[in-house]
């Protein structure tokens, strides 16, 4: 098991990660990691994630209670202890505001036509959740039955959130998300989406679950 201090320094690295990726700007976007069953780390509010500082990080439980920090968690806290408290499997949050991936919502468009194989094997159907208030409750409401079959959630004019096992899990589901957007976006600037042919979907999935095995 990671130390307190591991987990705050691996914290401090995505964030930076993200930022330079620029999946998130000014003080967008928030990260957590689960510190054991029922605590977690999380990054303050009104933060930028790319100047994280080790001492400024949350540490709370999956009530909410905050047990140490020198300032307040991101406000979006209510989101991560939901999906925690739903999947005892995830063990890293990261919520971004991609602008191509975002940009689908504020569109109205679907994001999950069988078009690109690395999508499906990588990550599968991306569902997109409904509007829900930022920094409030709601954002918790409107992930809670999706988050228990998606490790990808696009949230209505709002970004993504992503989670996996690690840290390192989550930032490549959120980088290969955006990428794929910004594949489907220049491809519907040069004409019609081609997708899949269903037989070619089909062996994907049946590679996807033989490599699960």
């Amino acid at each position: 098991m990671k130390t307190d201090w591991e987990i705050r320094r691996e914290i401090c690295l995505f964030g930076k990660r993200v930022y330079e990726k620029g999946f998130v700007t000014a003080t967008d976007g928030n990260i957590s990691m689960r510190m054991m069953a029922n605590r977690l780390m999380i990054t303050p509010s009104a933060s930028c994630l790319g100047e994280l500082n080790v001492n400024d990080l949350a540490y709370v439980d999956l009530t909410g209670q905050i047990l140490q920090s020198n300032c307040n968690p991101s406000s979006e806290l209510p989101m991560h202890l939901e999906i925690y408290r739903n999947r005892p499997d995830v063990n890293a949050i990261i919520h971004t505001h991609p602008v191509n991936s975002t940009s689908f919502t504020v569109a109205g468009e679907s994001f999950s036509p069988p078009v690109l194989p690395e999508l499906i094997l990588g990550i599968g159907d991306v569902p997109i959740a409904k509007y829900a208030t930022p920094s409030t409750n709601e954002s918790a409401v409107v992930i809670s039955e999706l988050i228990k079959n998606h490790d990808v959630i696009i949230l209505d004019h709002h970004g993504v959130v992503t989670v996996g096992k690690t840290l390192l899990d989550a930032f490549f589901k959120v980088e290969r998300l955006e990428h794929a957007a910004s594949t489907l976006l220049a491809a519907k600037q040069l004409g019609d989406i081609n997708q899949l042919a269903p037989l070619d979907v089909e062996k994907l999935e049946k590679v996807k679950q033989d490599y699960r095995l």
